[in-house]
């Protein structure tokens, strides 16, 4: 098993396993590093709650770890959202999203996490997290998703 400079496991040199709906084949990651224990986002009533308006949430320094190389990620993101009951206090917010810095985890599982986390914790009616990756061997990388009907 392999290991980058902080201990976190990379996986099996030459073991592959199949993406869903494709016949392409990658080098398995290996367990995925749960990290540290993640901190608890906290909330506020929404003060308007009979009202549907956008909550826009810009990231500008975000990082994580490619589970595959060991190498830093970095990023930007945008949280958007619609309130149901609750907002998402900022301060815990960002300590949340500082909890990756270290974890070993792919752009598209990070993005779906975090919109995951949230839309439990807040119930929005309608979420969306889009994270934009810096150039990496001549790749951009954008990933998008969202939760409920804008």
């Amino acid at each position: 098993m392999r290991r980058n400079r902080t201990g976190q496991t990379l996986g099996k040199p030459g073991r592959m396993v199949a993406s869903s709906g494709s016949d392409t084949r990658h080098p398995d990651p290996g367990p995925r590093d749960p990290g540290p224990r993640t901190p608890n986002l906290e909330t506020f009533p929404n003060p308007h709650p009979t009202r549907d308006y956008l909550i826009e949430h810009h990231v500008n320094e975000f990082t994580s770890v490619c589970p595959k190389t060991g190498q830093p990620d970095f990023g930007t993101m945008v949280i958007r959202y619609v309130a149901g009951p609750n907002c998402v206090e900022l301060k815990s917010l960002k300590l949340y999203l500082q909890s990756f810095r270290n974890r070993g985890i792919f752009y598209e599982d990070v993005t779906n996490v975090i919109l995951n986390d949230l839309v439990a914790c807040l119930r929005p009616k309608w979420m969306q997290v889009q994270t934009t990756w810096s150039v990496r061997g001549g790749i951009h990388s954008v990933v998008t998703a969202e939760h409920g009907r804008r």
